[in-house]
């Protein structure tokens, strides 16, 4: 039986290990010239991934879903073919945020479907060059092999209807990654209502990582996280960000701290938002 691998690999882990092991380089760096960026310099290797169109089925309304839902099972499959990834290709994400986007999103999907061998660069971008990894700036071709297969969503999930009705349970915790400022309600960059989910605590993403952008060891990740779930059941954590996407970090950090994987809620902050459900911030504490 093969070893697990570590969620997580480190800019000098991948450096040797580019060198004996066939890998699956994906780059899943976000914003407005993403891609255009993606062109001018990437790790040599790396396949472009796009966190709206490949990685979420964006609707109509954030209402629905919110900002990030996740694609249909069968278009997600056909994401993995086209990058040639099959159920046993050992699979290296990197993001330009401290995988606090889209890579850890995306490793929560690959996590999600059963793939096994699949780690995100600690540091990310950055710091794998600094660490010496090869970059290039040329187009990449894709070893497409046979297609990935059927599959469905395993990890568990929570929507707004389970939020509405724990939200005031002490038996399930609701935890919220984005900074302070959002969750306390002084201000609100990209959604319409500011605040957060009534009986909802606040542990920023931020806080799993250390001065440099590198994820704290296992053990300071413990402490953070241990003394808030209290011996509450792994069914009854749920994490959320603004859009289910950088709540995936801190789901990341708590699997690479060996706890058990809470349920992530998708919709997160801007889907609750715009559906009228009840609102806090610090000022109504």
């Amino acid at each position: 039986m093969e070893q697990i691998i570590s969620p997580i690999i480190s800019p000098g882990e991948l450096v040797i290990l580019n060198k004996t092991r066939k890998l699956v380089m994906v780059d899943a760096r976000t914003g407005v010239n993403a891609q255009e960026e993606y062109l001018q310099k990437h790790l040599k290797g790396a396949l472009f991934v796009n966190l709206d169109t490949d990685l979420a089925d964006i609707k109509s309304s954030f209402s629905d879903g919110g900002r990030h839902p996740l694609p249909d099972p069968v278009n997600f499959s056909d994401v993995l073919t086209k990058l040639g990834i099959t159920p046993s290709s050992h699979v290296i994400i990197y993001d330009t945020k401290n995988a606090a986007n889209a890579a850890a999103r995306f490793w929560w999907m690959l996590k999600s479907i059963g793939h096994e061998k699949v780690q995100v660069i600690d540091g990310g971008f950055d710091a794998a060059i600094h660490a010496g990894f090869p970059i290039s700036s040329e187009k990449e071709e894709v070893s497409i092999g046979e297609p990935y297969g059927d599959i469905a969503w395993r990890l568990p999930l929570s929507n707004m209807q389970e939020i509405e009705n724990v939200s005031k349970n002490k038996d399930f915790l609701i935890i919220d990654v984005r900074e302070k400022k959002r969750y306390d309600g002084d201000t609100e960059p990209i959604d319409l209502v500011a605040g957060h989910i009534p009986g909802a605590i606040n542990i920023p993403y931020t806080n799993n990582l250390d001065n440099y952008g590198f994820f704290l060891s296992p053990e300071k990740l413990k402490k953070i996280y241990e003394p808030e779930i209290e011996g509450r059941k792994s069914g009854n954590l749920i994490v959320h960000c603004g859009s289910g996407v950088t709540a995936c970090h801190t789901i990341l950090a708590m699997d690479y701290a060996g706890m058990q994987i809470p349920k992530l809620y998708v919709g997160s902050w801007s889907e609750w938002s715009r559906n009228d459900k009840p609102v806090e911030t610090s000022k109504s504490l």
